[in-house]
């Protein structure tokens, strides 16, 4: 009889253990919060409380845009020269896992991470529109959900906000080298490389369009150059109608983001802006190597206030400490929303990472700059193959976040926290 007491008692406490679960202690799926969905009110942005924000934040350049200056290759200066001179040196097969590896390398949830950590509450993303076609684009085809999804959900987890930045228009928008464009902005004069940049924002619209996490689409990084300067009358009005055109598609599919509009000339020229086209816009501008006065800004300011709107700038930096402090002091002093560039960038300080130049990288440099006009300069000039490939897997490894450094001096003049 006590052996069968002493026997139930043991059943009792072994269901007590393992058959019985206390509600209050089982484990549920951690919630991840999300960001409130931003939108204009006047001169201000605000969330859905209301609440005024002021983006600060960085350019994550380089990674779905290669540019040649922050591959050291000088003159070849577009995504497409780059690939093909990197063809040249290593052949199609260690290109292909070189562009594989580069994207998975070169910006990772670390990054992400470390800026929230420094005081960033945005990066803007510039992206290249070959990334949603069947062209071939760094070793891919149509990857570019692929990459925006992995980003988005790292500043999701992180609370930064995302701003998408067509940077590489269809047709090219600039005519210059930052785009992959031909020489002429022919985006302004081609009805089916509008029709397609459209078409992409739709998609891209589509799919995100209940997604807080993006602060907005900003349709074409710094339409026209300078170069043209004679034509800038009918490329703004050519300018305007495809503002119209994407902002009205958009709209069809997703009424709660905001549209962030560059003025023309590198982005510096509001004069396009004949009409205001949608109540949820931002106005950007971006502003390189000048005199840091109130001057610089003023019209931009007055813009803001005649017209009630928000206005961004979206791209400064490349120059001192002591130049990016003042000038980001200047934005601040009149409450406009910056984003400085770039975040990353190899054997450099004007930046907020870096990381240093493989040896032998010298090689690529200096093939970059020599006579590749036929085959048989291509051959008298290529370096030695087992050096650039090694150059370029060392790249590969130092751009990696765990091997970057940050420069102190430039994180301190953008107010941002040194860690």
């Amino acid at each position: 009889m006590i052996k069968f007491k002493n026997l139930l008692q043991l059943v009792v406490m072994l269901s007590v253990l393992f058959g019985c679960k206390n509600p209050e202690k089982e484990i549920v799926p951690k919630k991840i919060d999300t960001l409130s969905f931003i939108k204009t009110n006047g001169k201000q942005l605000v969330d859905e409380n209301g609440t005024p924000i002021i983006l600060k934040g960085t350019n994550i350049g380089n990674w779905l845009v290669p540019e040649g200056y922050m591959f050291k290759m000088n003159q070849v200066n577009a995504p497409r020269k780059i690939d093909e001179l990197l063809y040249e040196l290593v052949g199609p097969d260690s290109l292909q896992v070189f562009w594989n590896t580069y994207l998975d390398n070169y910006i990772t949830h670390d990054d992400i991470k470390y800026l929230k950590q420094i005081g960033c509450n945005h990066i803007r993303l510039p992206f290249h529109y070959k990334l949603f076609t069947q062209d071939l684009y760094m070793g891919k085809r149509n990857s570019g959900f692929t990459y925006f999804d992995r980003i988005i959900d790292w500043c999701r987890e992180e609370k930064l906000y995302v701003l998408l930045d067509m940077h590489c228009a269809p047709g090219g928008q600039t005519g210059d080298n930052i785009d992959d464009s031909y020489g002429y902005p022919y985006l302004l004069k081609s009805k089916s490389s509008k029709d397609l940049m459209t078409a992409i924002w739709v998609d891209i619209a589509k799919k995100y369009k209940d997604e807080p996490v993006i602060v907005g689409y900003d349709l074409i990084n710094e339409p026209v150059a300078h170069y043209f300067q004679d034509e800038i009358d009918v490329l703004n009005n050519e300018l305007l109608s495809l503002y119209k055109q994407t902002v009205s598609a958009i709209r069809m599919v997703d009424k709660k983001h905001s549209i962030f509009l560059n003025g023309s000339i590198w982005s510096g020229n509001f004069d396009v802006f004949k009409e205001m086209i949608d109540d949820n816009v931002v106005y950007e501008f971006h502003k390189y190597w000048f005199d840091v006065n109130q001057g610089a800004v003023q019209n931009y300011v007055d813009f803001s206030k005649k017209h009630e709107v928000p206005i961004y700038m979206g791209e400064s930096g490349e120059n001192t400490d002591q130049w990016v402090h003042d000038f980001r002091s200047l934005l601040d002093t009149n409450a406009i929303n910056w984003c400085f560039w770039p975040y990353k960038k190899m054997n450099n300080t004007k930046g907020i990472m870096n990381f240093d130049e493989p040896e032998d990288y010298h090689l690529i440099s200096e093939y970059s700059l020599s006579d590749r006009s036929s085959y048989s300069k291509i051959r008298e000039n290529k370096p030695d193959q087992v050096k650039v490939q090694k150059a370029l897997n060392t790249f590969l490894e130092k751009a990696l976040y765990k091997n970057n450094y940050p420069n102190t001096g430039y994180i301190k003049a953008l107010n941002f926290t040194v860690e």
